[in-house]
């Protein structure tokens, strides 16, 4: 038989897990509150958005005619897609745009090395290299217009200086314009693309560099056999976010060319937002975006297949 003080101890301990149960509820409850505007702000902002992407690619709909204009076509969009000449060239223009990636990832990669370990004042050039990276796009797009002058900008001068008689007309030709646009890409992202792989290089252990100058190694069998192996999962993270950059490539081909001279510059984008917002086909656009995702979704699984035979964790 249980004397009172037993019962009271095995009541207290019976109740114990109720209160446990009902700290871990609340704590829960704190955090489902705390995280809920984030989630609220996905759902609405990004998850709704491409439902209704995807539902209106198979819809022929002119937002001005309201909801009784909509039109289901089916596939019919992206049949139409595979015919269309601007489409097509858009695309084309994209992939052409991915060569800004390896190329801005390599200047940045020797920027790097040569700033981390070579040069004085390293917080200056950090600085300098950012600062395209973080201006307005609006001021570069300006400076760049002025650099690319055909009849009296610097860039032009300077190659009449060293003989070249009839230069090249940049931004104003077919042929050079997408080029000029990577150029400045290529200038506005190296920044970044620094800053990142000159903390990836401080986090290499200086252990295996001491190592290779008692085997007697040169710097380019250090680069070679230790630096560029270890900066793989950094070259791996800007491949990724880089490639990705440039399908959402937009508001400088918004503020030089809008997609000209005769589309030369006309990125998937900018080709959306031509199609949806000036000439007012919001279900073919739709039909755009969705293989726009399609094209990134299939990029992005092929590089993370591809990182396990050249990325070392």
């Amino acid at each position: 038989m249980e004397t009172p003080t037993q019962a009271a101890v095995k009541g207290g301990l019976e109740k114990k897990p109720r209160k446990a149960w009902s700290l871990s509820t609340g704590e829960n409850l704190a955090g489902w509150l705390f995280i809920s505007p984030m989630l609220i702000g996905v759902f609405v902002l990004v998850l709704i958005p491409i439902i209704a992407t995807i539902v209106l690619s198979f819809a022929d709909w002119n937002f001005v005619q309201g909801w009784d204009g909509i039109n289901w076509v089916g596939i019919g969009n992206f049949k139409k897609l595979l015919h269309d000449d601007q489409f097509i060239r858009s695309v084309r223009n994209n992939f052409l745009f991915l060569f800004t990636v390896p190329a801005y990832m390599l200047i940045s990669m020797v920027l790097a090395v040569i700033i981390d370990r070579h040069v004085y004042l390293k917080s200056y050039f950090k600085v300098a290299y950012f600062m395209p990276y973080i201006s307005s796009i609006v001021a570069v797009a300006v400076v760049w217009q002025v650099l690319f002058q055909p009849s009296y900008g610097p860039i032009n001068e300077m190659l009449k200086a060293i003989g070249i008689s009839h230069p090249p007309m940049w931004i104003a030709d077919p042929k050079y314009a997408l080029i000029s646009i990577m150029m400045i890409v290529v200038w506005t992202s190296i920044g970044f693309n620094m800053i990142i792989y000159i903390a990836g290089l401080q986090s290499i252990p200086k252990d295996l560099y001491e190592a290779a100058d008692i085997d007697g190694a040169d710097g380019w069998t250090k680069f070679r056999r230790i630096t560029f192996p270890l900066l793989s999962p950094t070259s791996f993270f800007l491949l990724v976010t880089g490639v990705i950059a440039t399908f959402k490539v937009f508001d400088i081909i918004a503020v030089m060319t809008q997609g000209g001279p005769i589309g030369s510059t006309s990125l998937m984008v900018w080709y959306l937002y031509d199609t949806a917002f000036v000439n007012l086909k919001v279900g073919y656009a739709s039909s755009i975006a969705a293989v726009l995702f399609l094209f990134v979704l299939l990029i992005t699984f092929g590089q993370w297949l591809a990182q396990k035979r050249w990325v070392n964790y």
